[in-house]
């Protein structure tokens, strides 16, 4: 039996997707999205929040030719999108075209100073798959976008920190990556699910049908029993005991 080139494994309420890092071929893009429908199958209070991280020094160095061919069927970054969890992304090294895609498509990136996004497609003839184009736009507006996107522009760590396309730098991303992880996980998991979609959802809608999600989420969270336990641990000034509902 072959090995698992991506491995989901899971400590408290924390799951870690360990991508192979290199190059991402087709075999890896199925474990991947295998292991993301598994996690969004599983309906317990157990798993709060997804890291991804790779087992090497790069994210994504590139994409095999059985995937360029052929990515028919797949598509993690929108499964990652639709996921009720916070991701987390560990993003060190080279992070090139679909891998890309996959980590604009997690809540945080946390990058390393030697980080280097960059998406070759349109140099090479082809078009950026996987929406990575969209995505790219959305995080950091049009104007950064386009260099990206047209003229395959690398953009280091730093610089994407300056220009919202990642988070936080650190000297050990994965270290960093799981600290912020243990820190959400702490936290009222449908609180961290409903403003995940606030910000996603919100971020394309007009004012007021934005406002106005809110307005529903901010109703179903005050019936719940997490913001109930939320207001008792901060009068008794002891940790929540949140519970998903």
């Amino acid at each position: 039996m072959q090995r698992s080139q991506v491995e989901l494994t899971r400590s408290g309420r924390v799951a870690t997707l360990t991508l192979p890092g290199g190059t991402l071929d087709r075999r890896s893009a199925l474990e991947l999205e295998d292991a993301l429908g598994e996690l969004a199958e599983d309906d317990s209070d157990q798993t709060r929040v997804i890291v991804l991280t790779p087992a090497g020094g790069d994210f994504c160095t590139g994409v095999a030719e059985d995937l360029r061919t052929d990515t028919s069927g797949l598509d993690p970054p929108a499964r990652l999108l639709a996921s009720r969890r916070v991701v987390v992304a560990c993003v060190p090294g080279a992070c090139r075209s679909l891998g890309m895609a996959i980590a604009l498509a997690a809540d945080i990136r946390i990058v390393a100073p030697t980080t280097r996004f960059a998406l070759p497609e349109v140099v090479e003839g082809a078009l950026p798959g996987w929406n990575a184009a969209w995505l790219t736009a959305r995080v950091v507006g049009p104007a950064r976008a386009t260099p990206m996107v047209l003229l395959g522009a690398e953009v280091g760590g730093e610089e994407a920190v300056a220009i919202g396309l990642a988070h936080q730098s650190a000297p050990d991303p994965a270290a960093r990556a799981a600290e912020v992880a243990l820190l959400l996980a702490g936290r009222g998991p449908l609180a961290l699910e409903y403003t995940k979609e606030a910000v996603w959802r919100g971020a394309g809608l007009p004012l007021t049908e934005a406002l106005r999600l809110e307005a529903d989420f901010n109703h179903l969270l005050q019936a719940s029993s997490d913001r109930a336990e939320g207001l008792a641990a901060f009068f008794e000034k002891r940790e929540p005991r949140f519970t998903g509902r």
